[in-house]
C-alpha cells in the first residue's frame, strides 16, 4: 500500500526533465525509430510509416473504462484514450477498424491534455494510454500542458509489448504503471500473425526495463494500482500464443509476484481467417488449461476483469 501516493511526473516536470525529455523523443521523428520497426520515415514531412502516423497524435476514443484490470477500474473506472494505428497490427485485432484501418481523429496537444483532464475530472483513477508505442512524443508535449493545469493521477502505459528499450528508458519516471502484453513465443507465430519475429525477443526485454523501472504492481488500502508492471496474455487457440513459456519467463526473469491477466476473450477477427487454427474461438478448457499453467509456474496474483464502457464521445 502507498500512502500520499504522488505520481512520478510530477517532479520531472517540476525539474524541467519532462521537456528535456519530450524534445528527445521529437527528435526520434525525423528519422523514426520511436518502436523496433525502425521505418525512418521523416514524419515531420507527414511520411508514415507501419503506424501510418505523423506528427500529430490521433485518438479514436476517451473514456471510462469499466472492463480493464480490478486495480485500475477502482469504483470510477480507469481513465482510457484510445490512440488510432498501431506498430504492431496482429491479423486478429480486435479493434481492427482503430489498429488497421485508422478509425480516428487527429488532435493537437492542447486537445490531448484536455482529454487527461477530463477524465481526471470524471474521477477516474489514472490515464490508461492504449497503442502508445508510436505516440510517445505527443503524450510527453501534452503532459507538459496538463501537469500546471492539475493533473495528478497515475499514468498507464499500456502498449503489445513491441516497444525499444531506448525509448522506454526515457519514459522512466513519466510513467508510474506499464501494462505491456506478452503475446507470442514463437518467432514464426509473431511473424504470421503481425510479421514481427523478434516480437518474443523485443517483448522480453521490454518487460525487463519495464519491471526494472517500477517494479511489481502496488495496491493501495482501496485497492487502486499507483505503481507497478501489470502483464496481459491473450490465450490463443491451439496454444499458439505459446503460454507455459511466456509465464515461465514470466516467474524466472521478471517476477513471480507478477500481476498477470490471462485472457480468454479470443475471437477471430479482422484476418485472423488467413491463419487456419485462428479461425475459431477459444475453447473454455483451452483457457482453464492456461491458467492451470500459470500456476503451475509460480503466477498467483490473477486478474479477472469485466468489460462495460461509459464513453465520453
Amino acid at each position: 500500500m502507498m500512502s500520499d501516493f504522488q505520481p512520478s511526473y510530477i517532479k520531472i516536470f517540476e525539474n524541467g526533465l519532462l521537456k528535456e525529455k519530450a524534445e528527445k523523443t521529437y527528435k526520434f521523428l525525423k528519422s523514426c525509430v520511436l518502436c523496433p520497426r525502425s521505418c525512418k520515415v521523416n514524419r515531420f514531412l507527414d511520411e508514415r510509416g507501419i503506424c501510418k502516423t505523423g506528427i500529430q497524435a490521433e485518438v479514436s476514443s476517451f473514456d471510462a473504462h469499466f472492463g480493464e484490470e480490478t486495480p485500475l477500474v477502482g469504483t470510477n473506472g480507469s481513465g482510457t484514450i484510445f490512440f488510432t494505428h498501431c506498430n504492431l497490427l496482429c491479423n486478429f485485432c480486435q479493434n481492427f477498424d482503430i489498429s488497421h484501418q485508422g478509425f480516428g481523429k487527429e488532435v493537437d496537444d492542447k486537445q490531448l491534455a484536455h482529454m487527461m483532464l477530463t477524465l481526471q475530472e470524471g474521477g477516474c483513477h489514472n490515464i490508461n494510454f492504449v497503442t502508445p508505442s508510436h505516440m510517445v512524443p505527443q503524450i510527453l508535449s501534452a503532459l507538459k500542458i496538463a501537469v500546471p493545469e492539475g493533473l495528478n493521477v497515475p499514468l498507464v502505459y499500456n502498449s503489445g509489448g513491441y516497444d525499444s528499450v531506448e525509448t522506454l528508458k526515457i519514459l522512466e519516471d513519466v510513467f508510474d504503471i506499464y501494462m505491456p502484453d506478452f503475446k507470442f513465443w514463437d518467432p514464426k507465430i509473431s511473424e504470421l500473425t503481425c510479421n514481427a519475429p523478434d516480437y518474443p525477443k523485443i517483448a522480453r526485454q521490454a518487460l525487463t526495463e519495464m519491471h526494472r523501472q517500477v517494479g511489481d504492481l502496488i495496491i493501495d488500502e482501496n485497492g487502486i494500482a499507483q505503481r507497478g508492471l501489470i502483464i496481459r496474455h491473450l490465450v490463443l487457440p491451439e496454444n499458439l500464443a505459446g503460454t507455459r513459456d511466456i509465464m515461465k519467463f514470466i516467474a524466472d526473469k521478471i517476477s513471480k509476484n507478477s500481476y498477470v491477466n490471462i485472457m480468454a476473450q479470443y475471437r477471430p477477427c479482422g484476418n485472423a481467417s488467413q491463419v487456419r487454427d485462428l479461425n475459431r474461438h477459444l475453447d473454455r478448457n483451452e483457457f482453464k488449461e492456461a491458467l492451470r499453467i500459470a500456476q503451475e509456474e509460480g503466477i498467483n496474483r490473477l486478474d479477472f476483469p469485466r468489460r462495460v464502457f461509459k464513453l465520453f464521445f
